[in-house]
C-alpha cells in the first residue's frame, strides 16, 4: 500500500524542504557571478556560452556601424549593405528535467535516490533564480510528466517545486514501471527548449539507453547539458548476505549473494554503466556530475567543483 504519511526524512520530501534548499545557495558558487567563474559553466568554454548578446533584426548599413556585423547574404541578395543589429541577453533560460519514478524510490545510504534527485533540482532551481536565469523544468515519472515553462520569477520555481513535492510523495514500491519515460522527457524538451538554452538532466543512473542517448545527441546540437545520474550503493555492488528474495506484485526473484561470480558479474554491469555515461559526456562535450545517496549532496558538488580548479602555478 502507498505510504502517505509525509514526514519521513530521507525517504520523500515535502514542499517545506524543497523551499529550504535555498539556503544552501550560498554553501557553494555553482554559477559565476561578476569577477568569479565557477568551473560548473566554465568547464567547457566552447559549448558553455554563458550570458552574451542575442539577434535582434537586419537593417540597412549606416555609418559608424561595425563593418564586422555586415550580413553579407542580406547584402548580396538587396545589392545593398546590411548590418545585423543585436541586444543584449538579460536572462538564461534553465530547464530542470528530474525524475520521480518508481526505480528511484529506493535507496541504502542517507537517503532514497528519488530524495536526492529532489533536493539536486530545488538547488540548482534556486541558484538560477539568484542568478536572474528564467527557471522551469518537467517532472516526470511512471507515465507522467509535469511541464513548467522557463520564467524569471519565484513563482515559476515554487510552482515546479510544489509538483515536484507532489509526485515525490506519491511514489510506492507497487507502481508499474514507465517505459523510456526519460525518452519522452528528453523528446519534449527538444520541442520546447531554445538554443542556449541549459538543461540540467537529473535521473537515474540506469536509464541510459541508445534512444536516450540519440536524443541527448540532438539536445547537445543547441542547448548546453548538465547531466546529474542518480545512483545508490547497492546499483554498483552487492553484499556478500547469503540467499536474498525480491518481490514486486507477482514476480519474484532469488539471488544468491554469496556467489562470487554473481558479484563480480552485478559489479562488472555497474562499470560498464558508468563508462557509457562518461564515453557519452565525452564525446558530446558536456558535463556529467553523478550524484549518490552515499553521502551529503552538498559535499560530492563541491568535491567536484574544486577538481575542476585549475591549480595556481607553484
Amino acid at each position: 500500500m502507498p505510504t502517505t504519511s509525509l514526514a519521513e526524512p530521507g525517504i520523500r520530501i515535502g514542499l517545506a524542504e524543497l523551499i529550504d534548499m535555498r539556503h544552501r545557495v550560498r554553501e557553494i558558487q555553482l554559477f559565476s557571478r561578476p569577477g568569479q567563474r565557477s568551473p560548473l559553466v566554465g568547464l567547457h568554454h566552447s559549448k558553455l556560452r554563458g550570458r552574451g548578446v542575442d539577434f535582434d533584426q537586419v537593417r540597412v548599413y549606416q555609418a559608424g556601424d561595425d563593418v564586422r556585423n555586415i550580413d553579407w547574404r542580406v547584402t548580396a541578395r538587396t545589392q545593398e549593405p546590411h548590418t545585423k543589429l543585436f541586444h543584449e541577453e538579460r536572462e538564461r533560460p534553465i530547464f530542470i528535467l528530474v525524475e520521480q519514478s518508481q526505480r528511484l524510490f529506493f535507496g541504502s545510504g542517507l537517503m532514497f535516490k528519488s530524495v536526492l534527485a529532489a533536493q539536486a533540482a530545488a538547488l540548482f532551481g534556486w541558484a538560477a533564480l539568484g542568478h536572474n536565469d528564467r527557471i522551469g523544468g518537467l517532472v516526470f515519472g511512471d507515465n507522467e510528466h509535469h511541464e513548467i515553462k522557463p520564467r524569471r520569477s519565484k513563482q515559476s520555481l515554487l510552482q515546479l517545486l510544489n509538483r515536484l513535492a507532489k509526485v515525490n510523495q506519491a511514489l510506492h514500491t507497487e507502481a508499474t514501471p514507465g517505459t523510456d519515460s526519460l525518452g519522452l522527457a528528453l523528446r519534449r524538451a527538444r520541442e520546447v527548449l531554445r538554443p542556449g538554452s541549459l538543461a540540467i538532466i537529473i535521473c537515474d543512473e540506469r536509464s541510459l539507453t541508445a534512444q536516450v542517448e540519440q536524443h541527448l545527441a540532438m539536445l547537445s546540437r543547441h542547448c548546453d547539458l548538465l547531466l546529474m545520474p542518480v545512483s545508490d550503493p547497492l546499483d554498483h555492488a552487492l553484499p556478500a548476505a547469503g540467499l536474498l528474495r525480491f518481490a514486486q506484485r507477482s514476480a519474484q526473484l532469488e539471488l544468491d549473494t554469496l556467489d562470487a561470480n554473481l558479484r563480480q558479474a552485478y559489479r562488472q554491469q555497474a562499470e560498464a554503466r558508468i563508462e557509457r555515461w562518461e564515453l557519452m559526456a565525452q564525446k558530446l562535450r558536456v558535463l556529467l556530475m553523478p550524484l549518490s545517496t552515499q553521502s551529503e549532496m552538498i559535499e560530492q558538488l563541491r568535491e567536484y567543483l574544486n577538481a575542476q580548479r585549475p591549480r595556481s602555478a607553484s
